[in-house]
């Protein structure tokens, strides 16, 4: 296949805050309107650092992210799954897999900021990361300051 004859991928960032909802809802605009694929990813990984005792395994990590990026895809489409949607679950931190995902992707979308970190900062360290070292030109969505985030997580 010849980079011509190649659909342009998309590869979108989800977890499941409303910035992720509203990136990936643009993000499946814009390779609609290129003729191309979008790629959601959620990822997990175990917390560097635990708050407190969790009685969370891996599997439970796992179905999670799993949750948040069935969820994000219904609150972005509702029922009519998009057809050039492919979605993607990783075990890994988001930063570095979202850059590695970048590589051969037209664009990078991401929200604003996600579900971690601290709710005043402009920018999440997942965005900022990937501003600064993706390989493809980078989108970063946001909802409305005013909107909750879709899902119901805690923001």
């Amino acid at each position: 296949m010849t980079p011509e004859s190649e659909p342009v991928r998309i590869v979108v960032g989800v977890d499941g805050s409303a910035n992720s909802v509203h990136a990936l809802h643009q993000a499946e605009r814009i390779a609609t309107a290129l003729k191309g694929r979008v790629e959601a990813v959620t990822c997990w990984d175990y917390p560097s650092i635990w708050a407190e005792p969790m009685a969370l395994g891996p599997e439970d990590l796992e179905a999670e992210a799993k949750t948040a990026l069935s969820e994000s895809i219904e609150a972005a489409f509702g029922t009519n799954t998009p057809e050039n949607l492919d979605s993607k679950l990783l075990h890994a931190p988001a930063r570095p897999a979202l850059i590695e995902a970048s590589r051969d992707a037209a664009m990078l979308v991401v929200g604003r900021r996600g579900r971690g970190g601290f709710a005043g900062l402009r920018i999440g360290s997942v965005s900022s990361a990937c501003i600064s070292h993706a390989l493809c030109p980078v989108l970063v969505v946001h909802a409305d300051e005013d909107s909750d985030d879709l899902l119901g997580h805690a923001t």
